[in-house]
């Protein structure tokens, strides 16, 4: 849980920075969403705090590395791809939650992955893109071979 509160951390970086420098009548609206997204992050990063607090451990304090660039669409992109790694970690956390018995902070982390699907769809959706599927990563590749 400590690389997802890092992934938090790079997010609420990125959504700062970018939601204050994407330039042009065509970024906006996403700029704007992006200080909501910016907002939500740091709610996630504080629910995660307070779990890995319960679980014994001390909440890392350093971000993942935050990606930057003079173009809009890069700024994006990178977005985009944060939050479809993000996505596939919180899917495979949900289930090693429940393994441990550990159904509330399953539940949590349920209710993160709904906003992190929703910042998902806003940013393919500002690049002009399909929803990325995110569950054609592999480990997910992996259980389909099995089935």
């Amino acid at each position: 849980m400590n690389e997802d509160l890092a992934r938090e951390y790079q997010a609420i970086i990125a959504y700062v920075v970018y939601s204050q420098v994407l330039k042009g009548a065509e970024y906006m609206d996403i700029a704007a969403q992006l200080e909501i997204h910016a907002k939500q992050e740091l709610d996630h990063a504080l629910i995660l705090s307070r779990q890995i607090d319960y679980l014994g451990k001390i909440p890392v304090t350093s971000p993942k590395p935050v990606r930057t660039s003079k173009n809009a669409r890069d700024m994006l992109r990178y977005d985009l791809d944060n939050e479809n790694e993000t996505i596939r970690n919180y899917r495979d956390r949900i289930p090693q939650c429940e393994a441990l018995g550990e159904y509330a902070m399953a539940e949590q982390i349920r209710e993160i992955l709904v906003q992190e699907q929703d910042h998902q769809i806003d940013l393919a959706t500002a690049l002009g893109e399909e929803v990325p599927n995110v569950n054609a990563g592999p480990q997910r590749r992996a259980l389909r071979k099995r089935r």
